[in-house]
């Protein structure tokens, strides 16, 4: 049985396609990929995002305990920031990435992957039972009474300035929303309950999200739907999501991460804090980081006409001596560049920018060439 967000409804009713994604029932589209793409890096679009995580992790203990589990430095966080991190294995293998937020002093949450909240879930309280401190923490799986959206876009800000009036009453202290910067959170009331509001993205656009609980998001979505309208706002689902990540060389979890690969391979390593002191994970990652690491997640550009690279994909190098070297593990028609593009592991010896490769499409080889990251960069 599929999970569904609060949202299910209103999705059905305004046509949005609904597929399964990580156990969940969620729109790919209501219109079109391309236009809900379009409107993304244009206006603005208004994503469901409840079927994501959110754990929290409180006490006098909390932030030790987070920075023994995660890669990033947990301390740079004064309450209202928020850095991005990776829960890794023993090996160095990413378990799933996240967003960490400091919402008060000895108060964080956690976002995390639909498809990893019991993994991720299991793996927290795992540690935490071995944690010396282990008495001064307090974990809380809140994803089932929590809801979340997410408005993307160039005008996200006006939007989200008539929806969430006012100054902040914690988190980062704004007197408007819009004075939020990125990774900044702040807590407002909305129908006399407490939601949090951050400026984070996921598309390379500027964006806000909400994050509350799952009571109040069907009238959240209506009032930014409402507010936006003037805006040229307009819902946007799972595949217009993926395409504006992949222009923008975002990984995706089950993609560019997983349990086999290291946040060094992936290209964020810089979320890496070796300097920390101990964490999950960090010999090998120290060790991979000073050898340099076998292969590498690069991004791709198609050079010819071609059917869509699509993850799996070989890629291959080209030449007198040509050879299936890695495979696409990201893979899309990019709407803003009008070709084909995508991410895939090759070596590393492999991986200059500018190098080369063929896409496997179809038994046929398609001419592509290594770019560098991101794939798409927005006019000045």
């Amino acid at each position: 049985m599929l999970k569904r967000t609060p949202l299910f409804e209103w999705h059905q009713k305004s046509g949005g396609k609904l597929v399964e994604f990580g156990g969940w029932e969620m729109p790919v589209q209501y219109t079109s990929i391309t236009d809900e793409h379009l409107v993304v890096r244009k206006h603005a679009g208004l994503f469901d995002i409840c079927h994501m995580g959110e754990v929290l992790v409180t006490g006098p203990g909390a932030a030790e305990f987070l920075n023994q589990t995660l890669t990033n430095d947990i301390r740079k966080l004064a309450p209202g920031l928020g850095q991005y991190t990776l829960m890794c294995n023993e090996r160095g293998g990413v378990i799933d990435d996240l967003y960490a937020y400091c919402l008060a002093a000895e108060e964080y949450l956690l976002i995390i992957n639909a498809s990893r909240i019991a993994e991720d879930v299991a793996w927290l309280e795992a540690r935490l039972g071995l944690f010396a401190g282990k008495a001064g923490v307090v974990l809380k799986n809140i994803s089932e009474e929590t809801g979340a959206v997410a408005l993307q876009g160039p005008r996200a800000a006006a939007i989200a300035a008539e929806c969430f009036p006012g100054s902040a009453s914690g988190g980062t202290a704004v007197e408007r929303v819009t004075d939020l910067k990125k990774n900044q959170v702040a807590r407002y009331t909305y129908a006399g309950q407490p939601i949090w509001v951050a400026r984070t993205g996921y598309t390379g656009e500027d964006g806000f999200e909400v994050v509350a609980p799952a009571s109040l998001i069907v009238e959240i979505w209506t009032r930014i739907m409402a507010a936006g309208h003037p805006h040229c706002l307009q819902p946007a689902g799972l595949g217009a999501r993926d395409t504006l990540r992949t222009e923008v060389c975002y990984p995706l979890y089950g993609h560019e991460l997983d349990e086999q690969t290291t946040p060094i391979e992936a290209g964020v390593g810089f979320f890496v804090a070796l300097d920390k002191g101990e964490f999950v994970g960090r010999a090998p990652l120290a060790a991979q980081k000073a050898a340099g690491p076998a292969r590498k997640c690069v991004a791709f550009k198609m050079t010819e006409r071609s059917a869509p690279p699509r993850p799996h994909y070989a890629i291959w190098s080209v030449g007198t001596e040509a050879a299936a070297i890695g495979e696409v593990v990201s893979g899309t028609q990019s709407p803003s560049l009008n070709t084909g593009i995508g991410m895939g592991y090759v070596p590393a010896a492999s991986a200059k920018a500018g190098t080369p490769i063929a896409i496997e499409i179809r038994g046929k080889m398609a001419p592509a060439v290594i770019v560098a990251k991101p794939i798409f960069k927005k006019a000045v």
